[in-house]
This record gives C-alpha cells, sequence and structure tokens, in this order.
C-alpha cells in the first residue's frame, strides 16, 4: 500500500431555526445595527432556544446530515471527535452523548478542546489518525452553543456569538489529496484577555459567581482583535511559503468567522481577493468550532477536487495556526 492521506469526503452543517437580528439585540443592549455591522460585520445570528438542548444536539444534526448525504455506513465509522468549548455537561464528554444517539456501535468518542481552533486543530489529530493506517474513517464535528455563554446584558460581546455546527466525514485515501499540512501554535498568554471567570476548578460555581455574572465570555477587544489579525495573517502566510501557495495556486481561504476586519485583514496580507475566500459570518456570527465547517458545508457546491484551501483560526489561549488541505471531490 502506498502512502496514506486523510481526505474529506463529505460535509455538512445545521444551524437552529430561530434568528436574532440586530435589531433585536438593540432592544436588549444599547446597540445598533450600524453600531455591530461597523465594528465586526455580523447582521444576524441563530439561536438554540429550545429548553434542554445543548451542543450535542446540534452536533447531532449535523452528523446525522452526513451520514445520509454521505451514504457512509454508520458501522464503518471508527472515531467521533466533537471540537466544542460549550459541552453539555462537565462530564462525560458531548462526544459520547452525540455516539450514543447516533447508535454508532464500532467508534470511540472524545471532546476536542481548542476555543475557536478546535476544528483546525482536531482536523490535524484526525488525520494523523488515519494516516497511522489504524483507522480509516473519522467523523469530525466541530459544534458549539455559545449562546450558552453569553451575556446579553453586555454590549460588547452579546452580538458576536451564534450556535451552530459543521461536520465532515475523513476518509483514507492513497490519492494525493487531503489534509497536506498543518501548522499550529498555543503562546498561552491568552488568559487575562477572554476567559470565562468562573465555573472551572479555578473558581467554582456559587451564588457570588452566578450574582456577579461570571460565567459567561470575558473578551477584551481590542486586544483580541490584535493578537487574531497578526497570528492568522502570519500563520497563513507561513503555511503558504511552504507549501509553494500563493494568490496564484489558492483556491480559497477559509478563516475564522469572528470579525469581518480580521478576514478582510487576513486576505489582504495574502494577496487574496474577497471572492475565494468564504464568509458566512453576516447571518451566522462567531460560532467557535463550528465556523470553518459550516463555511466548507455552505460553500461546498463551489468546491472541485484538487482545489487548494487553507484555513485558518485564532482562539482563547490564545491559540492559533492554519492547515492546507487540498479538496477531495467536486461539490454537488
Amino acid at each position: 500500500m502506498g502512502k496514506i492521506n486523510a481526505i474529506i469526503t463529505g460535509v455538512a452543517g445545521y444551524v437552529p431555526d430561530y434568528v436574532l437580528t440586530n435589531e433585536e439585540l438593540s432592544r436588549m443592549v444599547d446597540t445598533s445595527d450600524e453600531w455591530i455591522m461597523t465594528r465586526v460585520g455580523i447582521k444576524e445570528r441563530r439561536i438554540l432556544t429550545e429548553e434542554g438542548l445543548g451542543t450535542s444536539y446540534l452536533a447531532r444534526k449535523a452528523a446525522k446530515q452526513l451520514i445520509k448525504k454521505t451514504g457512509v455506513d454508520p458501522e464503518s465509522i471508527e472515531a467521533l471527535i466533537v471540537a466544542t468549548s460549550t459541552a453539555d455537561y462537565k462530564y462525560p464528554s458531548t462526544a459520547s452523548i452525540v455516539i450514543g444517539k447516533l447508535g454508532l456501535k464500532n467508534a470511540f468518542a472524545f471532546d476536542f478542546w481548542a476555543a475557536c481552533c478546535g476544528f483546525i486543530y482536531s482536523l490535524d489529530v484526525a488525520a494523523s489518525m488515519i494516516q497511522s493506517g489504524r483507522y480509516k474513517k473519522i467523523l469530525l464535528i466541530g459544534a458549539d452553543k455559545m449562546s450558552s455563554v453569553t451575556d446579553y446584558k453586555d454590549r460588547q460581546t452579546c452580538p458576536l456569538f451564534g450556535d451552530g455546527a459543521g461536520a465532515v466525514l475523513l476518509e483514507a485515501s492513497e490519492e494525493d489529496l487531503g489534509l497536506r499540512d498543518s501548522y499550529l501554535r498555543t503562546d498561552g498568554q491568552g488568559l487575562p484577555f477572554l476567559h470565562m471567570k468562573a465555573g472551572g476548578s479555578v473558581c467554582p460555581p456559587s451564588h457570588f459567581t452566578v450574582d456577579y455574572r461570571m460565567h459567561y465570555t470575558y473578551q477584551e477587544g481590542r486586544t483580541v482583535f490584535r493578537y487574531a489579525v497578526t497570528n492568522m495573517s502570519d500563520d497563513c502566510e507561513l503555511i503558504a511559503k511552504r507549501n509553494g501557495l500563493d494568490k496564484n495556486n489558492i483556491d480559497w481561504v477559509i478563516p475564522h468567522q469572528a470579525n469581518m476586519r480580521i478576514i478582510e485583514a487576513v486576505a489582504k496580507r495574502l494577496d487574496m481577493p474577497m471572492e475565494k475566500v468564504m464568509v458566512n459570518i453576516e447571518r451566522y456570527g462567531n460560532t467557535s468550532a463550528a465556523t470553518i465547517p459550516l463555511a466548507l458545508w455552505e460553500y461546498e457546491p463551489k468546491l472541485r477536487k484538487g482545489d487548494n484551501i487553507i484555513m485558518t483560526a485564532f482562539g482563547a489561549g490564545f491559540v492559533h495556526g492554519a492547515n492546507y488541505v487540498r479538496w477531495a471531490y467536486d461539490g454537488k
């Protein structure tokens, strides 16, 4: 057998029905459509409003669509990975809940936590598992219910986030396609600027933490913006150079959908026209680990076999990085 590569053979996505518009947000906090669009480029976001449903529901919906769409035998799937920062519970893993609902009898499952980089980090891990020769089919899901950790009294952060899930099927192949390279880094300096103050082992839940609204996302926007622009741009440039890629042979760039100005800055650094940059932030907002697979899902009809794709993301930690993927099939 020749060299084993890990290729994406299918992609699916799911977003809730409920649409939270900027106009509705303006009735909740002191903001406006103009203020939000000017600063982050988000018009609306999808919110999972039903009681008792969490990230596993979003992930399960995307996975079921993927299995039906690809026609893959569920019993042939050997592993399921859920990249998320909004697990249903502290334990068990969200992936264990998803795998139970899907009835995958021959697979093991685990959660992967790398904030907004969860999908690109876990893509590298899943691809390595396949390239080892030990696994042939892995289901990878990026899913987050960001509304569960969003403070709708905080005008700085509440316009940013939405809920959703994207799923891809990874399979072994001898074709010269799939994940070709990754550059992943964690600088460990981001704690003060982007975190949730309470709920972990350092500061467990209490009446005090609830009363002082410490279970929501805290972000110092200007600092995060500066680091995100620099790192995502540098990472894309590095991975392009070491793989002989430039604006002439890069077919698509998929940046994490956190802020339209960050997306535009990354495109400018690579000298890429915006028509080659996947963007859906205006309608979905920042869905954390789900943004990149959701973009793949929406743009799938435009993808062609052999397309050179660079994915990049930045998140709490600070974590950042980029993947280079050669697409494995013509979108339908």
